[in-house]
């Protein structure tokens, strides 16, 4: 791909949920088409930030192996989403702080920033998460925001619908009526 001017390209936020696969997957096609690049990054925090500089650091991972395990969700993520032939022509980048500050800040410059989000939100709740407001509300390029698709569901059948062999000219298979035809007078 080639270099947008401002080198950032599109940006996308992957933190290895369907959501952010979906967007990646967006965020690619139209990186494509604009001929710019694609940034795929992947915020993290360590662990140990929420804690009180007193309190004992709990057992678990280094810093380093944190960093390395967001290094890898990254890359998984990306190889998943997009596999393995356009992989290369990914940038990736890991980035340690706040998501949203650091999607922010990594965005600047950019043509947009690609977000993920859920095709619905549960119980009249917003479906964009609380990184993706911050970064709506912040932003100082475009955002896109990127449902997950709905998966196909079986179509829902009438309850004592006429089968569509036997009435086919007065139903169009959904249990709606189906237009009538007419013709035209002929003149004679």
């Amino acid at each position: 791909m080639t270099e947008h001017p401002d080198g950032t390209g599109i940006v996308v936020g992957v933190d290895g949920s369907e959501p952010s696969m979906a967007a990646l997957r967006w965020a690619a096609e139209q990186a494509t088409v604009l001929h710019t690049d694609l940034v795929a990054v992947h915020a993290w925090q360590p662990a140990a930030s929420g804690h009180a500089p007193y309190a004992a650091v709990p057992a678990g991972p280094t810093v380093d192996q944190e960093r390395e395990q967001a290094a890898q969700v990254l890359a998984d993520t990306v190889r998943k989403a997009l596999g393995s032939r356009i992989d290369g022509a990914v940038r990736r980048v890991v980035v340690e702080g706040p998501p949203a500050r650091m999607l922010l800040q990594q965005a600047r410059g950019a043509v947009l920033l690609a977000l993920g989000r859920k095709a619905h939100g549960n119980f009249g709740l917003p479906s964009v998460g609380p990184v993706g407001r911050e970064c709506v509300r912040h932003a100082t390029v475009p955002v896109v925001t990127v449902p997950v698709a709905d998966r196909p569901r079986e179509p829902l059948k009438a309850v004592n619908s006429p089968s569509p062999a036997r009435n086919s000219a007065s139903s169009s298979g959904d249990g709606r009526a189906a237009p009538e035809a007419r013709r035209a007078p002929t003149s004679g």
